[in-house]
């Protein structure tokens, strides 16, 4: 069977990690809420509910939990025509395709952001399978999301390589046994993603792609997966 690679995509393959920081920071605000801006950003990867514990604590009033993330995906959506991907993002899809490597879009997102944000990439013709927030239980840093993600592929952990931005991205795939590539794109320092458990760090996609007969996809795993 052919090795999978598992690609987050906010952050990790698309510039919305700040989009979504601020649009969570006016959702809070609606309901007032202001919790510092560096508190939300480093909560991004996480789904909506965990991040809601970790930002807002777990003595708020909970029966605003709802209406609050209904609100940032309102407004994350005035964003949708601004949405990028990052330089090489869709060239290193296809490389990896090339390479001969089953390549699954992991993402908790929901079906509708799913759909814009594959549009943004445009790089359906590498793409075997993707994730949604159909897809899972439990959000990241719970690896439900991982494990989809190989199911959609028929792959198995120690087939697997998983490649994102943040810690939450990192323990997800380390508690599915997945190996993780980081890339710094997301905002995340080295030190943390190396600190958390990252395989290898590069700057953005554009340095994994120049590096990949380097990386992890140059050297399809073998029963390399995390212990």
């Amino acid at each position: 069977m052919a090795p999978t690679a598992l690609f987050d995509i906010d952050g990790t393959l698309l510039d919305t990690n700040y989009l979504h920081t601020l649009a969570w920071a006016e959702a809070f605000a609606q309901y007032g809420h202001a919790p510092p801006m560096a508190r939300i950003h480093a909560s991004i990867g996480m789904g909506g509910d965990q991040l809601l514990d970790r930002v807002l604590g777990d003595d708020r009033d909970r029966d605003q939990d709802s209406a609050m993330s209904a609100a940032h995906q309102a407004l994350y959506a005035r964003f949708w025509p601004r949405l990028r991907p990052f330089d090489g993002a869709a060239d290193l899809l296809r490389a990896v395709a090339s390479r001969g490597w089953t390549v699954v879009l992991a993402s908790s997102a929901s079906r509708r952001d799913m759909a814009v944000m594959r549009r943004a990439l445009d790089a359906d013709d590498a793409v075997t399978a993707a994730t949604s927030a159909d897809d899972v239980e439990a959000s990241k840093p719970a690896p439900d999301l991982v494990r989809a993600a190989l199911a959609k592929a028929g792959a198995e952990a120690r087939e697997a390589v998983f490649v994102g931005d943040t810690v939450w991205d990192i323990e997800a795939a380390g508690a599915a046994k997945v190996p993780c590539i980081a890339v710094l794109s997301g905002g995340w320092g080295e030190r943390d993603l190396r600190a958390a458990g990252a395989l290898e760090v590069y700057e953005d996609p554009a340095a994994l792609l120049a590096a990949l007969a380097d990386s992890a996809f140059g050297h399809p795993p073998t029963g390399r997966g995390v212990r």
